[in-house]
């Protein structure tokens, strides 16, 4: 077969993908394909979120829960029993919490619904009469305006409306359960079922990345739960000696806040300065608030870098710019898992790239709870 002459027209033809203006166009055309490739899958899975939420919590806590399945393996329990064990703690711990909170409430309702109707009526009085008069109508939009940011997001209208009910509620739940002990105990046979998909050349690092990835996971919640639990006792022990009502109910508030990075506590230890202020008058109120504020530099200045800047390795701003995506994406559950989400997004990049310094795992852990050996190292060059 003759081969077709280069004429003038088809090398000019070929300078037009060859120049620079060509070579980003070939590029923009291939950004445009990959967009709408995840548009797409950020569509479908804005279509389930009763299964996405549940899958994504589950590989966070799997993460985090490895540790203790691995030392209990280690130490001749069968994995099966280990991984039990573990999630039937973690279980009463929560429940615990949860019917203490529940118990506590109970307890102290009629007190505090009392001192409630008093404290909203001078503060409504305060806030119509004071130095800054606000009228009805602006006290009103501020409320509906703070709801609509707790619901906002095309996720989080969906999640909410989605799990109005008990029975939905309940449902994602145990989903989550089971997807959690499956995690936990078949971890690797789920991650190889996984990779089977991808071209054998990318099978070790996808592997490496899912290593780091969990490691991120697991760092982060472990991190996260202790600086929760800083702020929780901060402001619980400052309840306590306030004699403001409810303190281990709001400490727990805060401790659950916590999981927000940047913002979750401070709002948390607002709603304590609230009670404080409608219960305990306008000083205990002040009081509480310093409280909770020092609580807040304290977190972001000495327990944040502490232990968790060397696992996260993300800068604050790229922080600030998640929680806002993902609040505009889901809402308040957008805001739970946006922080997380980023770190793992971030750390299979550094590993495609070849690019940050190799994450080296505290116990042998690898994706969703399972013992992979150390996570592999390799060159940096930054």
């Amino acid at each position: 077969m003759s081969e077709t002459p280069d004429t003038p027209a088809k090398r000019q033809l070929a300078g037009l993908f060859t120049d620079t203006l060509g070579r980003a166009g070939i590029r923009s055309v291939q950004a445009l394909a990959v967009g709408a490739l995840l548009w797409a899958v950020v569509w479908v899975l804005l279509r389930i979120p009763l299964v996405v939420i549940p899958v994504i919590i589950a590989a966070i806590l799997a993460s985090a829960i490895a540790p203790l399945v691995h030392w209990l393996h280690v130490h001749g329990w069968p994995r099966a029993l280990a991984v039990l064990a573990s999630f039937v703690a973690i279980l009463a711990v929560f429940g615990g919490i949860i019917t203490g909170i529940v118990f506590l409430i109970r307890a102290q309702a009629h007190e505090l619904a009392e001192r409630f109707t008093a404290g909203l009526e001078q503060l409504h009085t305060f806030l119509n009469n004071g130095p800054a008069r606000i009228s009805d109508q602006q006290i009103t939009q501020a409320r509906d305006s703070l709801q609509h940011f707790f619901t906002s997001g095309s996720l989080g209208a969906e999640a909410l409306t989605g799990a109005r009910t008990a029975g939905e509620i309940l449902t994602a739940l145990i989903l989550m359960a089971v997807i959690l002990f499956f995690f936990l105990k078949d971890g690797r046979q789920i991650l190889d079922f996984m990779l089977w998909f991808m071209p054998p050349s990318h099978r070790d690092k996808a592997r490496l990345a899912a290593d780091r990835s969990a490691h991120v996971l697991g760092g982060y919640v472990r991190g996260t739960v202790l600086v929760a639990a800083a702020d929780a006792i901060i402001v619980g022990t400052g309840l306590v000696i306030l004699h403001v009502p409810l303190a281990p109910a709001l400490a727990v508030f805060v401790f659950i806040g916590g999981f927000i990075p940047i913002l979750g506590a401070t709002l948390a230890g607002f709603l304590a300065v609230g009670v404080a202020l409608i219960s305990n008058g306008p000083v205990v109120g002040l009081i509480v608030l310093i409280v909770v504020l020092v609580a807040n530099q304290i977190e972001h200045h000495l327990l944040q870098p502490l232990l968790m800047g060397r696992v996260l390795s993300i800068h604050g701003l790229a922080i600030i710019l998640a929680l806002a995506s993902g609040t505009v994406l889901a809402g308040i559950i957008g805001a739970l898992l946006a922080v997380p989400v980023t770190a793992v997004a971030w750390a299979i990049i550094k590993t495609f790239t070849g690019r940050g310094e190799p994450t080296e795992p505290e116990e042998p852990t690898g994706p969703v709870g399972t013992d992979l050996g150390p996570v592999p190292t390799t060159h940096s060059d930054s």
